[in-house]
């Protein structure tokens, strides 16, 4: 990947949720481009001499104290830009976090007198149905109620989340689909790709107090596709095997109705009801008023696809941890 110029006005930036994939890959697009970067979170300071223009604060992003002692510790910020994101996606992890840690660390900002906030959200927003969805779109409101100059990029599917399939293909298994294959499609981007996108959102005035969708390069891909593509890529002939949509909506309401008298099984229905939003609804735009999602309405930025990411995989260039959002 090229290397990014640095920007005419490096800036001191604080970064929440930078242990994450895409904040890690944030993080080192904040530094290419020649900002000073702190980076703030509950995770352990890396071992090492620190390197150059860039520090690790340990703390809680959801405490107000720690914010301010720990994270900001009275000094000056030109910008947040925050990666932070509920790892399971349960309702009262996203609460905490999707919500909760951002309004913190939101108050502290105003507190502290920093300008810019860039906001890493996701564009199933659009249609909110689920905890985490409507935890961030309650933050979204209160950032875009703020004084700051903010940016709230909601990025289609992740090469991360998609990937999942690759490992039990090469092993000789199909690949699932819901339904035919074809009841969604997306327009994945890279971390890098992301990531640069989000770089570059500090000295871009045309984003500032938007929100932006993004997405990938190319045309959007459905499951069926991203399948027989990696088949290609193996230099096998396609299998598939359906699992109805129907069958997750079933186990969600069994789940429900049991949450009812037994409230841990909570979590494990929202698990079933995020499984099911995702075998069900496209990752593009939503076009209220036709009632439909829209391609040619995404926007598409970077070069690296998801199907070079397959490559890279089963090359062994590349390789991850899938974690708690794994759907398969």
């Amino acid at each position: 990947m090229a290397v990014a110029p640095a920007t005419p006005t490096p800036r001191r930036v604080l970064i929440v949720g930078a242990s994450g994939t895409i904040g890690r890959a944030a993080l080192q697009a904040l530094r290419r481009r020649g900002h000073e970067v702190v980076a703030f979170g509950r995770g352990a300071v890396p071992a090492g001499p620190p390197a150059a223009g860039l520090q690790w604060r340990q703390g809680q992003p959801d405490d107000a104290g720690s914010i301010a002692r720990d994270g900001l510790r009275g000094e000056r910020f030109d910008a947040i830009v925050s990666c932070l994101a509920s790892r399971t996606g349960a309702p009262d992890d996203a609460w905490a976090i999707d919500h909760g840690a951002h309004r913190q660390l939101l108050q502290a900002a105003r507190r502290a007198g920093v300008p810019q906030w860039v906001q890493l959200s996701a564009i199933c927003v659009q249609k909110p149905r689920l905890a985490f969805q409507h935890a961030k779109r309650a933050f979204e409101a209160e950032l875009q109620a703020s004084d700051l100059d903010w940016t709230i990029v909601r990025p289609t599917a992740y090469f991360k989340s998609l990937s999942g399939q690759v490992e039990r293909v090469r092993r000789g298994k199909p690949f699932l689909i819901f339904g035919d294959g074809r009841l969604t499609a997306c327009k994945p981007i890279g971390d890098d790709d992301l990531a640069d996108y989000l770089a570059d959102c500090l000295h871009d005035a045309t984003r500032r107090r938007r929100v932006l969708p993004i997405g990938g390069p190319g045309e959007a891909i459905t499951p069926r596709q991203q399948g027989e593509r990696l088949f290609q890529l193996l230099g096998r002939p396609p299998r598939f095997k359906s699992v109805p949509p129907a069958l997750l909506a079933a186990i969600a309401a069994g789940l429900g109705a049991a949450a009812r008298a037994w409230p841990p099984l909570q979590a494990k229905a929202e698990f079933a009801r995020i499984g099911h939003y995702y075998a069900t609804e496209s990752m593009l735009v939503w076009d209220a008023a036709a009632g439909r999602y829209d391609a040619a309405a995404t926007p598409s930025t970077g070069t690296r696809t998801l199907f070079d990411h397959y490559a890279a995989l089963l090359r062994g260039d590349v390789r991850h941890e899938r974690g708690e959002h794994a759907v398969f």
